[in-house]
């Protein structure tokens, strides 16, 4: 209950924070203004944010026919979770990650990357999947897609007086001047990614936490975090870094860090993550692990289909 409390405190103060800034830039007209342009932008998003980040990276829908065994995984993981069945859909990226969206658990998505079928066995698989499956179920897809969508309203807020100067409702000029305006068009972006930040990290922990629970063991999401921590190193991910907004949206981190995305990173420390998982374990003589990796339907080294 505690990580719902914040994330509500933090989501109002987004929230505030953009209402604050049409005030500051218009008064009370301002103010009105900056409510319905959030009113309808979340609007648009509820509808449409789930093909539009799909489309964004590419993803394609993973037919039953072509990966029964990967569909009966999945359909097992949402039952345990108490979920509808999500659309699949496989990114063609070498860098290992998955996220999830949708509105809703009746309309809610799963996309994985070519590279974690590549490289995961099928219990890590089962951990990340469970660990998308706990955002579906907390609804973190909805909450995500509105933070980002506030989140770019703010910067676009921002910019928009500083460019037209603003006007109080009695007609007068913003009280801040040209400067006063270069300072909202810098500060109020970053504090809006400050309370993205603080938002999707708190989700983050509450995901691997049900994720765990959901696919019956911490240990596969735990050695999953390992594996993509470490495969991430050196793989570009060029349609995250195209859209860096939709970063928060993966399991772990997509950007490599080349610009500033390592300040305001929306992901807990993955080492973090993964003393937490293993601390809910139970004690073990040995390590849940197969003798060797399963490939996958896209996996380039010609195998043999393991997921057919």
């Amino acid at each position: 209950m505690g990580g719902y409390l914040r994330t509500a405190i933090l989501l109002a103060g987004l929230t505030a924070l953009f209402l604050a800034i049409g005030y500051l830039l218009g008064g009370q007209q301002g103010m009105a203004i900056a409510f319905l342009v959030a009113c309808a932008t979340n609007l648009w998003s509820w509808w449409n944010s789930d093909r539009v980040v799909l489309s964004m990276h590419n993803a394609e829908p993973i037919a039953p026919e072509s990966a029964p065994r990967l569909y009966r995984m999945v359909e097992g993981l949402a039952q345990r979770a108490g979920l509808p069945m999500p659309a699949l859909y496989v990114i063609h990226e070498d860098q290992p990650n998955a996220f999830a969206t949708g509105r809703n658990p009746q309309n809610a998505a799963v996309a994985l990357n070519t590279g974690l079928l590549n490289l995961m066995s099928e219990q890590e698989v089962a951990g990340v999947v469970a660990h998308e499956l706990a955002h579906i179920k907390h609804r973190d897809t909805l909450l995500m897609t509105l933070t980002a969508t506030l989140a770019g309203a703010i910067g676009m807020l921002a910019q928009f007086g500083f460019l037209f100067g603003g006007r109080t409702e009695d007609g007068r000029r913003n009280p801040f001047g040209p400067i006063g305006g270069l300072l909202l068009m810098i500060v109020g972006p970053i504090a809006a990614m400050l309370v993205q930040m603080a938002i999707s990290r708190s989700r983050e922990y509450e995901a691997d936490r049900l994720g765990a629970e959901i696919c019956g063991d911490p240990r596969w999401l735990a050695s999953g975090l390992a594996k993509l921590e470490q495969y991430k190193q050196g793989l570009v991910n060029h349609t995250a870094e195209a859209h860096p907004a939709s970063a928060h949206m993966f399991i772990i981190n997509p950007l490599s860090g080349m610009r500033m995305d390592s300040l305001f990173t929306t992901h807990p420390p993955t080492e973090e993550r993964i003393r937490l998982l293993l601390a809910m374990a139970p004690p073990a003589p040995a390590w849940p692990q197969p003798a060797r990796r399963a490939a996958s339907p896209w996996d380039t080294a010609g195998r043999r289909n393991p997921w057919g």
